[in-house]
């Protein structure tokens, strides 16, 4: 069982309504892109929020990497500011409990996952949490030029993101986008995928008990009220959905035609699938017609003869 088994969005009639289910949107900055070369987390951030938009609550901090902080030209986190800053093991418990009954969102989840892998589930995250990913549903349901988070806000919204290459400005990014996403759908998006779980407390017995209050330390200030009012987009919806899992990578022309020609025959073969279906039911309609007629006769019959 990996770290996330991820789920997706769809407009079909299956799985759980999209917007009554509860998110923690998760996103982090690292010294690095792969934890196999040595990357570490620097900082980890979770947005959790509500299908309908509700805000439930906002956590981050810088955390030390107990290594060299690189990757400065994009998260601009420097070594003095790790000082002091909770290791990975330190944040598990609190990362286990807003993670607890949610589903996990992260833009480009695999990013995510990666270090998730490497560095909390070692330190006790549980496996087997479900996951979904806002890049692979943007481009399942949307036909847009990019993807990324910002500029998929800026085409979708007109508006950019704050605080990007920061874990909390991205995260809140990520969470509006998705609740935007679910409001505007051309019909009720809906939850495919394994259902959210609770997790039982990490850390929570008095010998895993920290000796002190575990010391925070964020450098984006919270919010004090929830999320602004949702934007109305005027996007381009997919007429077919293309399946999620053909649209991860980088997605180029190759990579969406190859999405978009599934997507087609998918379509298809469901109006042939449809066309039957309907032929099959309105010949076992007039079957019964022609039975219940019959018998009716049969009656009419009997009590002429009774007569």
């Amino acid at each position: 069982m990996g770290t996330l088994r991820t789920g997706a969005l769809t407009r079909r009639r299956v799985g759980t309504r999209a917007a009554d289910l509860e998110y923690a949107v998760l996103d982090v900055e690292t010294t690095g892109l792969d934890p196999r070369e040595g990357a570490r987390l620097v900082e980890i951030a979770v947005v959790r929020v509500r299908g309908d938009g509700t805000l439930v609550e906002e956590f981050s901090t810088l955390v030390d990497p107990r290594a060299p902080v690189r990757g400065q030209e994009f998260h601009e986190i420097g070594e003095g500011d790790v000082v002091g800053a909770p290791r990975v093991e330190t944040i598990v418990p609190r990362v286990s409990q807003l993670l607890s009954g949610a589903v996990v969102v992260c833009h480009n989840l695999d990013f995510e996952e990666r270090f998730l892998t490497a560095e909390l589930v070692p330190a006790g995250l549980p496996r087997g949490l479900s996951g979904l990913c806002t890049l692979r549903a943007l481009r399942s349901q949307l036909d847009l030029p990019r993807y990324s988070l910002p500029r998929a806000t800026h085409l979708l919204s007109g508006e950019w993101p704050t605080g990007q290459h920061t874990a909390l400005g991205d995260a809140r990014a990520c969470a509006r986008l998705l609740v935007e996403m679910i409001a505007n759908a051309p019909g009720e998006l809906r939850y495919t995928g394994p259902e959210p779980r609770l997790l039982r407390a990490v850390g929570s017995s008095a010998e895993d008990a920290p000796d002190e209050p575990v010391r925070w330390k964020p450098r984006t200030t919270p919010l004090t009220g929830g999320l602004a009012p949702l934007n109305t987009w005027n996007a381009r919806w997919r007429r077919s959905e293309l399946d999620a899992a053909l649209c991860g990578g980088a997605f180029r022309d190759t990579d969406r035609e190859v999405a978009e020609s599934a997507a087609r025959r998918g379509a298809r073969l469901r109006r042939r699938v449809a066309a039957a279906a309907a032929v099959t039911g309105r010949i076992a309609a007039t079957a019964a017609g022609g039975l219940l007629l019959r018998l009716a006769g049969v009656h009419g019959g009997h009590r002429g003869r009774a007569r």
